[in-house]
């Protein structure tokens, strides 16, 4: 997670290595993430790889918790399950119902778990300038709240919340489209295949709301005091916007979306 992270905030302290790639050209591959982690033990010890953990567990442990009585207080009516062609109707009803609901339980559970994943990137990044501002929980929710106001927990929410949004609504939509006109029900493997394709849906549509997750990450550190949300590292962002055409402009919408295979931006 560090080391991803790290990466998404373009902090390379290692130099690129020549590769080839598979067309067998020669190319610069950043380290991987096992190269990266053995430098953040060599810089902190095994202890700094789980820099931000805590304030990640909690948000994860709210995140959870809030999904649980969301489903509690709004139930969703049980409905059967629609294959049929003849009942295309039916079943996007269905679909769309589901991932209202989804969407719903999803906005609410992020806006309350968003504030601990802020302070969670804030001591992560931390690496990259050997600072201690944030050193605990409760210390950096009274230095935000200090510095930042109440606002200060929720920068990056919007895009993350959008990305969400769109991968929820592509990844169920997709895959009821596939499932309804491109798999045949006389096809003896046809509830197997069903069964797979929201999952196969999810990898794809991640990679293409990627850049809203990685825009909300930076801008959660972003102009917050630390010294990779500052210049030289990146500008200060007045909005997630402004940061967005910030990485267009310079082809890295997807930086840190790998953790293996990682070109050197060129």
């Amino acid at each position: 997670l560090l080391t991803r992270f790290l990466s998404q905030v373009g902090h390379e302290p290692l130099p690129p290595t020549i590769g080839r790639n598979v067309l067998g050209r020669k190319v610069l591959y950043l380290p991987g993430f096992l190269t990266y982690a053995r430098h953040i033990v060599e810089v902190d010890g095994k202890r700094g790889l789980f820099r931000g953990l805590t304030p990640r567990l909690i948000s994860s442990t709210l995140s959870t918790i809030t999904r649980g009585s969301m489903k509690k207080a709004f139930p969703l009516e049980d409905m059967e399950h629609v294959s049929n062609k003849d009942d295309v109707k039916t079943s996007l009803r269905k679909v769309v119902k589901e991932t209202s609901h989804e969407m719903m339980m999803q906005c609410v559970s992020r806006v309350v778990s968003h504030p601990l994943h802020v302070i969670s990137m804030r001591c992560m990044v931390q690496f990259v300038g050997r600072e201690v501002k944030y050193s605990g929980v409760f210390s950096a929710i009274g230095r935000i709240f200090k510095e930042e106001g109440i606002l200060g927990f929720f920068v990056g929410l919007v895009p993350h919340i959008l990305g969400d949004v769109i991968f929820l609504w592509c990844c169920n939509l997709l895959a009821h489209f596939i499932n309804t006109y491109a798999v045949d029900d006389n096809f003896s493997q046809a509830s197997v295949i069903r069964s797979y394709t929201k999952f196969v849906m999810g990898i794809a549509v991640s990679m293409l709301t990627y850049p809203f997750l990685l825009v909300g990450d930076l801008m959660a550190v972003n102009n917050c005091g630390l010294r990779a949300g500052l210049p030289p590292y990146a500008p200060a962002f007045a909005s997630w916007i402004h940061c967005w055409r910030h990485l267009s402009a310079q082809g890295q919408l997807f930086r840190g979306s790998s953790l293996l295979f990682r070109r050197a931006p060129i």
